[in-house]
């Protein structure tokens, strides 16, 4: 019931999207970063979809959260199915808007507010965004951090030095325009 509803909801912001004014991003780029003194645990993912609207500066963003690749398959496995539980949550989600986005300029940083689901919880998230204009739509990029407890990751008491309580996030958007 939670995919179709997310299906759903997906097409209909393409829908709300759909003006001409609107890019598509299929393949987005992914990566997070924990450091701890223990271990490193890097993942990154292309299996994310965004539109983006170049006349209001709305987004939307939708990560298949197995789509995550590890350099250890023993991480991928504990980050399936103990952290992210992606059998009950399979994606995570954000939904927002560009702060002042000036559709005229070329080249700008501007901070996006929205919010932001990822195992059914929400909260809202705000981080700087480069946003540049190329030949054929736009690049986002950028990075933000996202706190393990906002969204009830559990970490056993005994792997705990393994695992950062907060999580660098980065990305990289290259938008073409949407095609219906």
């Amino acid at each position: 019931m939670n995919k179709i509803t997310l299906v759903i909801c997906l097409v209909c912001c393409i829908k709300s999207f759909s003006q001409n004014n609107e890019y598509i991003e299929r393949e987005g780029d992914i990566t997070f970063f924990s450091y701890t003194s223990v271990e490193n645990i890097k993942a990154k993912n292309t299996k994310t979809l965004s539109i983006f609207n170049a006349k209001t500066g709305d987004i939307a963003v939708r990560i298949l959260m197995r789509a995550f690749v590890f350099e250890k398959s023993l991480m991928h496995e504990h980050f399936n199915e103990s952290y992210i539980e992606t059998d009950l949550y399979p994606e995570a989600t954000f939904e927002g808007k560009i702060e002042n986005y000036d559709a005229d300029s070329a080249i700008q940083t501007k901070i996006a507010k929205g919010t932001f689901m990822l195992r059914n919880i929400k909260k809202p998230l705000e981080f700087k965004v480069n946003i540049t204009t190329t030949d054929d739509g736009f690049t986002l990029k950028g990075a933000l951090e996202v706190l393990i407890d906002d969204y009830e990751i559990k970490v056993p008491a005994l792997l705990s030095p393994n695992i950062s309580k907060k999580i660098e996030v980065a990305f990289l958007f290259k938008y073409v325009t949407y095609e219906k």
